[in-house]
């Protein structure tokens, strides 16, 4: 048998040729997306401002959640912790417990916020004290440290990048902006962030947190033991070695966790489209070699021998595709990371951790999904009977075995189950997986249930093809007479489809949904933004003709362990500027002590007016205000409503954008560093950083269902020569069988893009009614350049291979 398998490989490239291209991807993806999940797991951001402390004390960046479950009269203790969304601070009393420490030498303390310099570069800038430029340590250059709460000392990259130099004045943005003079500019310029240095009393009033610090650097390293005993009791944390860079970089936490969710998602969703696709391709494959599987059992081959002959080809392809498209997916896992860092969804000092367990994962996959796919498609090739030898065993009816027919009816149910329960999601991180899931098992139900689907479509459109005379008519009796070929054919092109509408249209209906609610709640006359400080708010509100000026900030809390989207908004003259379509309760109460909720998490967390709600502030504060309204515009504004002094105080930039309502003409609400902008911006630029991030992952899957489907058709194509010269040998035109093929290209566009519409519309519509309550927001020209896309290659798969077949004289 080893002899056959590697004869029949050797003799009939061609027919492996799209199983090797297809394995190669998948390999290649799924090898990309192991990189991405263990860089989430293993990944680490080294110290870059603490490089010079060797043990750090900072906030606990987590909420924590402990149950315990008594199963069979024992207990079982549970503890869960999920990452808060702005940096934790701690109480500078904490420094003392540091500095009482048996072994500890010297102590610093830190504290950083938003402060940045026009034209200081693209690198996050934030403000410091000078007492924690040793953390790093920071030299001078020139000039000397500062001793006014006027001046201030800039990093050398920001001084070059703003053209600044000792004795210039600048203003410097932040929560109070104001003008200082540059006393002195650093030897040192960090590569991923800026550093602009106060007075060490200037900068803990900048920060807006009295008695608070950032963090607190210690020496030497051997004091961490004694530290972290000395601080025990208290929220403070303690990091020595890489893990320094989780306390400087506390995103770079969040980053992680969504490589882990992003990684394994991309990847799983990789490998089921990868053994659908293969399975397709090699369905194919066994269909154009029935008359030698038919003449392997004329000769006494037993249908295992067959299943053992087909499964070794399987596995010797895809070790042959699984080793370069492993090695593929270390640079597309580079350029994941690179768009990844575009789009600000991961950190620029976080990188890929390189091991073997992808590799030898990509290598796994490639030979699972082959497996798998060779399996089931030679579970009824192998059993032709021998005597079908004799005959033309391509002929053979397309009827659907029983077990196929059970397990497609099967395979539908599971589908409507995962739409009926998308359909009663409420939360994006629920129903993203959920999602993509449905759409791939509605696509498993067509691929298994694909001959009676082929069929049923022939049917319909045999009469109107019968009207042309020639390609039409040979187009039709080809059709009928293929549906297993028809069949293995549609397949990849409705995944193709039905994929990348999803993909697209998830995101446009959110985006649609958050800007009709934005744009229908916004009855501000101007919005300002986008990081409008609090004393430019108080000059607006002064301004002649303005009669409400809405400060709103935004920020994510914790409720257990589910993240929540808030807003805090200054509640007095709040009808003036925003209209959150309150649908139970009042917004007259809106104070520190309550909190508005909208319709979906209020259902989702199953709170009332009157109720109270305990939830985790983004920097770790638990707060628990009583529920006062329930509102509608949860989309467009966000799930939660306080008021803006409360989570001003909690969020890292207490800068937002100022809602004006009034008569000011537009000239006179400028400010420097504000910009007047569209109210519907607010939710729109949110809807569209998310929707980039998805495109760049999932455009991955698309390209590989284009590839995938692109294959089937040429395979499918350059099979049928020996049926081109037929037709040429019976005095059929070489006119006439390309337009037998358009003919034939056209159907099974045509069926292909119907059955791929109704995944993605059944599919997106439980979506929108789940996520927005309404329905999908489908753009017509977007989806007419979808279908125009699928056209296109399909023309291009079917005609290339065609012209090249015509053209071998017979």
């Amino acid at each position: 048998m080893p002899g056959i398998v590697l004869s029949t490989l050797r003799h009939r490239k061609a027919a492996f040729a799209g199983a090797f291209a297809a394995l190669l991807c998948a390999a290649a993806l799924v090898c990309a997306c192991g990189v991405l999940l263990d860089t989430g797991l293993r990944g680490s951001v080294a110290p870059e401002r603490y490089a010079g402390a060797p043990v750090v004390v900072s906030g606990d960046q987590y909420v924590h959640q402990t149950t315990i479950k008594k199963k069979k009269g024992k207990s079982k203790v549970k503890h869960k912790a999920k990452v808060i969304a702005e940096r934790a601070w701690l109480p500078a009393s904490v420094a003392g417990r540091v500095r009482s420490a048996p072994g500890v030498r010297s102590v610093l303390t830190e504290v950083s916020f938003p402060a940045e310099i026009p034209g200081g570069g693209d690198r996050a800038s934030w403000g410091h004290g000078w007492e924690s430029a040793a953390l790093t340590p920071f030299t001078l250059a020139a000039g000397r440290a500062p001793t006014a709460d006027d001046e201030i000392v800039i990093d050398a990259g920001t001084a070059r990048s703003a053209r600044l130099a000792v004795g210039a004045r600048v203003a410097v943005a932040s929560a109070v902006p104001g003008t200082y003079r540059v006393a002195g500019v650093t030897r040192e310029s960090p590569e991923y962030q800026a550093a602009i240095f106060f007075t060490t009393a200037r900068a803990a009033a900048l920060s807006g947190r009295p008695g608070m610090v950032t963090a607190i650097g210690a020496s030497p390293a051997s004091a961490g033991p004694a530290i972290a005993a000395a601080v025990r009791g208290t929220t403070a944390t303690v990091h020595t070695g890489d893990a320094r860079g989780t306390a400087e970089f506390p995103g770079a936490e969040n980053s992680r966790i969504k490589l882990i969710s992003m990684g394994g998602a991309l990847g799983g969703t990789a490998l089921l489209v990868a053994i659908m696709v293969v399975a397709g391709t090699f369905a194919l494959s066994v269909q154009q070699r029935e008359r030698e599987i038919a003449l392997l059992r004329a000769v006494a081959a037993t249908p295992r021998q067959i299943r053992r002959m087909i499964g070794g080809e399987a596995l010797l392809v895809a070790l042959a595709a699984g080793v370069p498209g492993a090695a593929a997916g270390l640079p597309l896992a580079f350029w994941l990371r690179d768009r990844f860092r575009g789009l600000g969804a991961l950190p620029p000092n976080l990188d890929l951790v390189l091991s073997p367990f992808p590799f030898a994962a990509a290598l796994l996959a490639a030979a699972v999904a082959a497996w798998a796919a060779a399996r089931v498609s030679a579970r009824r090739t192998a059993r032709i009977r021998p005597v079908e030898a004799l005959g033309d065993a391509a002929l053979r009816p397309a009827g659907l075995g029983t077990a196929r027919t059970v397990a497609g009816l099967a395979v539908t149910a599971v589908a409507v189950a995962l739409t009926v329960l998308l359909s009663m999601l409420h939360t994006e991180a629920a129903s993203s997986p959920v999602t993509m899931l449905t759409a791939l098992v509605w696509t498993v139900a067509v691929a298994l249930l694909g001959p009676l689907i082929a069929r049923a479509a022939v049917g319909l459109l045999s009469v109107p093809l019968r009207l042309s005379p020639a390609g039409g008519y040979l187009a039709a009796a080809n059709l009928r007479a293929g549906a297993r070929r028809l069949a293995s054919v549609i397949t990849p092109l409705c995944l193709m489809m039905g994929l990348t509408a999803t993909i697209l249209f998830v995101q446009t209906t959110m985006g649609h949904a958050a800007t009709a609610q934005a744009g229908a709640g916004i009855r501000a006359a101007h919005v300002l933004g986008p990081k409008v400080p609090a004393q430019v708010a108080a000059k607006v509100r002064s301004t002649p003709g303005v009669t409400t000026a809405t400060e709103v900030v935004r920020s994510t809390v914790r409720v257990g362990l589910e993240n929540y989207g808030i807003q805090g908004v200054t509640p007095a003259g709040l009808s003036a500027t925003m209209d959150l379509d309150v649908r139970s309760g009042s917004l007259d109460r809106l104070d520190g002590r309550t909190v508005a909720v909208s319709t979906t998490a209020a259902d989702r967390l199953g709170v009332a007016p009157g109720d109270r709600l305990r939830l985790t502030l983004g920097d770790g504060t638990p707060f628990a205000p009583q529920v006062i309204a329930v509102y509608a515009r949860g989309l467009g504004f966000g799930d939660l409503t306080v008021a803006h002094a409360v989570l001003a105080a909690h969020v890292d930039d207490p800068r937002g954008s100022l809602l004006i309502a009034g008569t000011a003409p537009a000239a006179a609400l400028a400010h420097p560093g504000t910009a007047l902008l569209d109210g519907t911006a607010l939710a729109a630029d949110q809807a569209a950083a998310n929707a980039e991030v998805n495109y760049v992952a999932m455009g991955l899957i698309i390209a590989f269902t284009v590839i995938a489907a692109v294959n089937t058709l040429a395979m499918a194509t350059s099979d049928r020569a020996r049926e081109f010269a037929v037709l040429r040998l019976i005095g059929t035109t070489r006119r006439q069988v390309l337009g037998m093929l358009g003919w034939e290209t056209l159907a099974v566009l045509l069926i292909s893009a119907v059955l791929g519409a109704a995944i993605a519309l059944a599919t997106l519509t439980a979506f929108a009614a789940g996520m927005t309550g309404g329905l999908p927001h489908i753009p017509p020209l977007t989806f007419l350049a979808v279908l125009g896309a699928a056209g296109a290659l399909t023309l291009a798969a079917t005609y290339l291979p065609a012209r090249i077949a015509l053209a071998v004289r017979r």
